[in-house]
């Protein structure tokens, strides 16, 4: 009896000891498997919190890949010669891509006060500012990093003018800031006539006092002159174009000894033929030309006009491609949008060539030196996410109409890219 009891109590504990091990067994299986599920689901939240921050916080708090992505980036750029004053016409600075640079932007848009209202995207409440740190990297060459103090070193006892709409506006300012965050003492730049920077029509003049320099800005939207229809113009007529003929402003900038020309935004039948704004030779108005034609004739009038009364000797001219729109869902004034836009188009370039830079090229090469292109139009392509869009209301500009603007830039942003370029060159 003792002998039975004495195997069924090994067999009990045998069994015992068995099922504590399966439990054990089952304990050491599950603990991974809630350890993996733990870390699935926190990474499930940290990337739900990147998208939803629109990848703000932990960029700039320094995530490792991106960081190590970005610096591979500059390390492949530094094998690659910089574009110096000795010129290197091998490289074209058109063509390359953007790339992530923690050292932008060049300047903030709180310590610039030449900034119009409508492009101070940050102060006027968007959440991002990823949109300013992004480089433009040529692929045959490295640009020379912008110095101020340089730039205004050669333009000292000289004149800049830029003449155009306001995308060249936009530039304009940029160019304003770029140049004043070398300028310790910002009371030394003003403009001349004592304007405000919101003065949307005329010219402003602005004096950087210590280089007895200004940067100055045109507004000329076509380029050419207009005005009224002339007598016995046909019925619809409004207004037309003198495509045979500068815009009255040219008297004020034709001596300066750097010219920056901007056109396109508004030869679109929207601002012309819509509007009964058609084209005029001499006296002859055209109802039936084309905007493409009568945008060449444009250009064929400025160039003419280039080498007929500009001194090429002194002045360099340069003429800044059409600045591409991105509107999704429709235009301005019918619900277009843009500001969900938070990252650049890293694809490859678009194959579409706007008309206006195809016009342009095709006229400026008839008299190769004398107007330089700069074809910033397939760079410009690809920055989808540096518009104004919903915020460009601010302070002093509540007369801007409702909706998105997905055509101007923020600032800093896009145009401080045009700039470098014109710095490149200008070195040149």
């Amino acid at each position: 009896m003792t002998k039975n009891t004495s195997k069924q109590d090994i067999n009990t504990i045998s069994r015992l000891d068995l099922s504590k091990k399966l439990k054990q067994s089952n304990s050491s299986l599950l603990e991974p498997f809630l350890a993996f599920l733990a870390f699935a689901l926190a990474s499930c939240l940290l990337v739900a919190c990147f998208v939803y921050l629109n990848y703000q916080t932990l960029i700039f708090h320094g995530f490792p890949w991106f960081k190590l992505s970005s610096a591979a980036s500059s390390t492949a750029d530094q094998r690659l010669g910089v574009l110096d004053e000795s010129g290197d016409d091998r490289c074209d600075i058109y063509d390359g891509k953007w790339v992530w640079d923690d050292n932008y932007p060049l300047y903030q848009s709180s310590d610039c006060p030449f900034i119009d209202s409508g492009f101070r995207c940050l102060e006027n409440g968007r959440p991002d500012s990823f949109y300013t740190k992004w480089r433009w990297q040529p692929k045959a060459c490295n640009l020379p990093r912008f110095n101020g103090t340089k730039m205004l070193e050669k333009l000292r006892n000289r004149r800049i003018a830029f003449v155009g709409d306001s995308i060249g506006r936009n530039q304009w300012e940029s160019m304003l800031c770029m140049l004043s965050s070398a300028v310790p003492n910002k009371d030394s730049v003003y403009e001349v006539n004592g304007n405000p920077i919101t003065k949307h029509r005329g010219f402003l003049v602005f004096r950087f006092a210590d280089y007895n320099c200004t940067v100055e800005y045109y507004r000329a939207p076509f380029l050419v002159a207009q005005g009224s229809a002339p007598r016995g113009a046909p019925k619809g007529v409004n207004m037309t174009l003198r495509l045979d003929l500068m815009d009255r402003t040219h008297r004020q900038w034709v001596d300066a000894d750097v010219l920056v020309f901007n056109s396109g935004h508004w030869w679109s039948h929207n601002k012309t033929t819509n509007r009964g704004c058609y084209f005029q030779e001499g006296m002859e108005v055209s109802l039936e030309m084309d905007i493409a034609t009568a945008f060449g004739k444009s250009i064929e009038t400025l160039l003419n006009f280039v080498r007929g009364q500009v001194n090429t000797n002194k002045t360099q001219v340069y003429f800044r491609t059409y600045s591409p729109e991105h509107f999704r869902g429709g235009i301005w004034s019918n619900g277009g949008h843009c500001h969900h836009i938070k990252m650049p188009d890293f694809s490859s370039h678009p194959g579409k060539t706007e008309a206006h830079v195809e016009v342009l090229s095709r006229v400026l090469s008839k008299s190769p030196g004398v107007i330089e292109m700069m074809n910033v139009t397939p760079m410009t392509y690809t920055r989808q996410d540096g518009h104004t869009s919903l915020y460009h209301f601010g302070r002093g500009n509540e007369t801007e109409p409702a909706g998105e603007d997905c055509s101007h830039w923020c600032l800093p942003g896009v145009p401080d890219s045009w700039n470098e370029l014109l710095y490149a060159r200008f070195l040149q």
